[in-house]
């Protein structure tokens, strides 16, 4: 029986404990200081045993995952350094930046251990135990970051385990990991959160920017409603990285402010034009780092009941619909609904099901 321990069983390690339980010859541990935090796996029945303990977690492990936030992963990862692991044990972590975690693992004995840094990179709006989904890491990648010490077998160990939660593994160097990852998901959440505070700012002397500031708006700047604490560990973690895309993001701001003060047109063009063609050549249905909205757009007629019967029709095939918003619906003016779902499978069914009677688009 091969024993799988999760330290922190939230969104990323529930939904790792769901993608190994169950499954023939694994065995799923999960741990928590917290008493009601253990309870609480068990009733879910997230994962086959809970403890408190951190030596019985880790005892006879075969693979430790450990699932705490950034700030926390070094402190983890020392505290299991002092215990007598099985040999063989692969320690792992799903921490989205890897070279710190990876200097600590270097630096310290881990007897009869290995240590293959790790990054899913799939999330949900949600966090907690509760979010957990065995469905989470499909068609998402997941990036492993073993050092060049570390033997073929225990990596391919690890793989061979991850199978069961079908993502697509990627090998990639620690480093090389942050600087892709800071470019693509740290960097666009700093950038909104400084724009929001901006706009802040800007409505402490006017109100209608708060007002007006619906719709588009809100949607480009969801990922500035990121957890403080976890964003805070991130950006310390990576912040040499993130320095030198702060300079690198400067000068791109620099550029449109010359090209707007010199009324560049063809400039300006340019630049849209080069955006829009990378962007369209981005993968589309695949998971990322910053996780996917699936978003459908409705013109209904403004009459009575028109709403309830969608919600009915989707109800009634088991289409499971997380939220909607009604734009605008006004007398003599057909109405547009925004429909969103947390899956893809989702948002195609109600797709085709409301295409029959309704115009839709996404």
């Amino acid at each position: 029986m091969t024993k799988i321990t999760i330290f922190g069983v939230g969104l990323i390690g529930g939904s790792l404990a769901l993608s190994f339980k169950g499954k023939p010859d694994l065995y799923v541990v999960g741990h928590s200081n917290n008493p009601s935090s253990v309870d609480k796996y068990l009733k879910r029945e997230v994962v086959d045993h809970a403890t408190t303990s951190i030596e019985e977690a880790a005892a006879d492990a075969d693979f430790i995952f450990i699932c705490v936030p950034v700030g926390n992963l070094e402190e983890y990862l020392l505290k299991l350094s002092a215990l007598p692991l099985k040999p063989g044990c692969i320690i792992t972590d799903v921490g989205s930046t890897k070279a710190s975690i990876a200097a600590c693992a270097s630096g310290i004995e881990l007897p009869n251990a290995y240590f293959i840094g790790g990054h899913p990179m799939a999330g949900k709006e949600k966090s907690g135990v509760e979010a957990a989904s065995s469905l989470l890491f499909e068609n998402a990648f997941y990036v492993l970051t073993p050092d060049s010490k570390t033997p073929q077998g225990a990596v391919d160990r690890l793989k061979s385990l991850l199978k069961h939660t079908g993502a697509q593994l990627v090998t990639v160097d620690p480093d090389h990991h942050d600087e892709i990852v800071g470019a693509i998901s740290h960097l666009p959440h700093i950038i909104a959160v400084a724009l929001v505070n901006q706009i802040a700012r800007y409505n402490e002397t006017n109100e209608l920017y708060q007002m007006l500031a619906a719709g588009g708006f809100r949607d480009i700047t969801r990922i500035a409603s990121g957890d403080p604490i976890i964003w805070r560990d991130i950006l310390i973690s990576n912040r040499h990285v993130m320095l030198q895309l702060l300079k690198d993001w400067n000068e791109e701001i620099s550029g449109f402010i010359r090209l707007i003060e010199e009324k560049n047109g063809d400039g300006i063009e340019q630049a849209f034009s080069r955006a829009g063609k990378f962007r369209s050549g981005l993968p589309e249905r695949r998971k990322g780092v910053i996780h996917s909205f699936y978003d459908i757009y409705v013109d209904v007629p403004d009459h009575p009941g028109v709403i309830g019967q969608i919600t009915m029709l989707l109800g009634s095939h088991k289409v499971n619909l997380s939220n909607i918003q009604i734009i605008e619906s006004r007398e003599d003016i057909p109405g547009a609904l925004r429909l969103s779902f947390r899956e893809e499978a989702d948002m195609d069914k109600a797709l085709e099901l409301l295409k029959q009677d309704y115009a839709v688009y996404v």
